[in-house]
């Protein structure tokens, strides 16, 4: 059996790690939704306005 080294071996997926972030939040507010999010809510959750916002000042 091997086991891996501790510490200072890991590689971090950004993106990915990201990604998951915001699944994890559009699971959060599906979940205290009373029906289906719209797509507005969506958006909203994923913050997708602030993102156009950012991108268009740079």
């Amino acid at each position: 059996m091997h086991v891996a080294p501790v510490g200072g071996t890991a590689v971090q997926d950004h993106v990915a790690l990201a990604e998951i972030e915001l699944c994890g939040e559009l699971i959060i507010a599906a979940s205290a939704a009373d029906d289906r999010l719209s797509l507005e809510s969506i958006d909203e959750v994923l913050r997708v306005a602030e993102e156009r916002a950012a991108a268009s000042h740079t």
